[in-house]
């Protein structure tokens, strides 16, 4: 927990960029029935029926010092679409000497997934520009994609999506408007606050 915190106090640095990354699954589900159109003094309907059409991922990164975000929908959440996020990550930071990535502890989540999407020569280059800081179990909280996801679910996946195409356009226009905002995060919760508000996280010492 502590790294994490410790990198989230560090001042803004280019070359070493921090990025928070995560990822949640989302449902496809097609309107059985046309809408209803808002009217006034009342809002747009929609039948209690739907069509499921499957499942699709989102992947989210942040710089949430800069505020960048970049999202992506993809058909599943493999080690090979994770290796994909890590490799656009640092093809988008040429300039950075080290990209530190905040995730959880998925079983994708590792250098080895790298490896096996890429030949070891490419799986190298990648790893050499970055470096993983872990959440601890039941720790995801301290992730700050989560607070991103969390604005994407509500501002862009409260409606029924149907189709990829159509889920990769709407993500798409929301990331770029987030982009053009700039809109930040700026965290709060310190090691010092950890260490008063957490005290049965830390051993005893006698």
């Amino acid at each position: 927990m502590e790294d994490v915190l410790d990198l989230y106090e560090k001042p803004y640095d280019p070359k070493q960029p921090v990025i928070c990354f995560d990822e949640k699954p989302v449902q496809l589900l097609a309107e059985t029935r046309t809408p209803r159109p808002a009217a006034p003094g009342r809002r747009r309907r929609y039948d209690y029926e739907y069509e499921r059409k499957g499942t699709a991922n989102i992947f989210v990164a942040i710089e949430a010092q800069k505020g960048w975000r970049q999202v992506t929908v993809t058909a599943r959440r493999t080690k090979q679409d994770f290796s994909l996020q890590m490799q656009q990550l640092v093809d988008h930071y040429p300039d950075a000497d080290r990209i530190h990535v905040v995730m959880d502890n998925l079983n994708t989540h590792k250098p080895a997934s790298l490896y096996e999407a890429f030949p070891a020569a490419e799986a190298r280059r990648i790893l050499k520009r970055l470096a993983f800081h872990y959440t601890p179990k039941h720790g995801s909280w301290l992730n700050m994609a989560e607070l991103e996801i969390s604005v994407l679910s509500r501002q862009c996946l409260q409606h029924r999506i149907g189709e990829v195409e159509s889920l990769t356009r709407e993500v798409a226009a929301w990331q770029d408007c987030r982009n053009r905002q700039g809109t930040t995060t700026k965290w709060r919760f310190t090691v010092s606050d950890a260490r008063l508000s957490l005290p049965h996280l830390y051993p005893e010492i006698p």
